[in-house]
């Protein structure tokens, strides 16, 4: 298998022991699932799925960011608790997942439940002279760790841009540099406060992640990613700190999926243009909606439109068709939905595949079944 390695900028193999550890940045429960989501998820489930279909076993850890900026912001404008917020989004998220049929995940640790790892994981980077205290926070020092930006390559214009635009706040005036970024604050009045070594506050976004892929799946990853749009800051500085805490390498294939498009723009809660999984469901049989997606690579930016849905209920009609017909399940067709996934997660080429060989009038339930769509049985709704 050959994956590409955004860190590395190449296709490269994927060599990996028995047990492939994976880490996958999860919802910060404040909206519904839209397809942006859904994306990065199916590719995982797919990856997952290949990789046990060639006899390894996956662990794949995804969190649940319960405690962020846009979370607390969105309670405050609905009037509820950040926790209930996050409960009921959670739970929607679930059930989306449910019924895409993604693989349930290795865990799913909230960040709440992760305090305590967090200031420890805090106390080592400190112990460790890479961050410093100021104003209440604690801030991560980029200067003292030479590999920063070895994620992104990004140059110093680009980075304070992001950073800006992606929450990082380079004009903090308690930063020593634009780019350093928070590991620990203080909390609003209306916040959520614990208490630390550094006084009451709240762990920063990043950090979260770190302590959590820690805590769940040891020193090093053998594969971490998600969105495109967190390779920087968020993976960057995960990277860094995480690194600056143990000594080791964080990760060893660093793997992002890219932005859904609709009307020109990417599909974000902060535009508003958004396709909501939860909708869907209750149009389309779910397994049309993951057809919608893979017939798309991961690594090409693409538009949903409203013909995405039409034409995989026709796709997904037709893989069902030849199925029922009672024809002998096609080998040419699994062998090459196997090809095409081991060549970087080629879905396109494999939902071809599984195209030809219902147009030949074979069956495709064991080719499907490995995209993760199963042909036997009821849709769920």
């Amino acid at each position: 298998m050959r994956l590409f390695d955004t860190s590395r900028g190449a296709v490269v193999p994927f060599d990996v022991a028995e047990t492939v550890t994976m880490y996958t940045c999860g919802i910060t429960p404040y909206d519904a699932t839209h397809v942006g989501h859904a994306a990065t998820y199916l590719t995982y489930d797919v990856l997952q799925r290949r990789l046990r279909d060639r006899g390894h076993q996956t662990r794949c850890v995804r969190n649940i960011t319960d405690v962020d900026d846009d979370l607390l912001r969105k309670a405050r404008e609905l009037g509820v608790h950040y926790l209930d917020l996050a409960a009921a989004e959670t739970a929607r998220f679930d059930a989306d997942m449910e019924a895409l049929n993604v693989i349930e995940s290795f865990s799913e640790p909230r960040a709440t439940s992760a305090i305590a790892d967090i200031r420890g994981f805090i106390g080592m980077v400190l112990d460790q002279g890479h961050a410093y205290v100021a104003g209440g926070a604690v801030y991560f020092d980029v200067s003292s760790f030479a590999n920063f930006g070895q994620v992104s390559h990004l140059d110093r214009d680009t980075m304070l841009a992001l950073a800006a635009e992606r929450g990082g706040n380079p004009g903090d005036p308690n930063k020593r540099d634009p780019l350093d970024f928070v590991l620990w604050q203080p909390s609003a009045p209306d916040e959520p406060a614990w208490d630390s070594l550094w006084g009451p506050g709240r762990p920063g976004w990043h950090i979260e992640c770190s302590a959590l892929a820690l805590r769940e799946l040891g020193t090093t990853i053998d594969l971490h990613g998600g969105g495109a749009d967190l390779i920087f800051p968020h993976h960057e500085c995960e990277a860094a700190q995480s690194e600056a805490a143990t000594g080791e390498r964080f990760v060893r294939h660093w793997m992002h999926q890219a932005m859904v498009m609709m009307d020109g723009e990417k599909m974000s809660k902060s535009l508003g243009n958004l396709v909501f999984v939860s909708d869907l469901r209750t149009q389309w049989d779910p397994r049309a909606i993951r057809l919608g997606v893979l017939a798309n690579h991961y690594r090409t930016p693409w538009e949903w439109t409203d013909a995405t849905m039409p034409e995989a209920a026709t796709r997904l009609e037709g893989w069902m068709a030849a199925t029922t017909d009672g024809a002998p399940d096609s080998a040419v067709a699994v062998a090459a939905v196997r090809d095409a996934l081991d060549n970087d997660l080629d879905t396109p080429t494999a939902v071809a595949a599984v195209d030809a060989a219902a147009a030949d009038g074979a069956g495709v339930a064991s080719a499907a079944a490995l995209l993760g769509v199963f042909l036997t049985g009821e849709p769920v709704r």
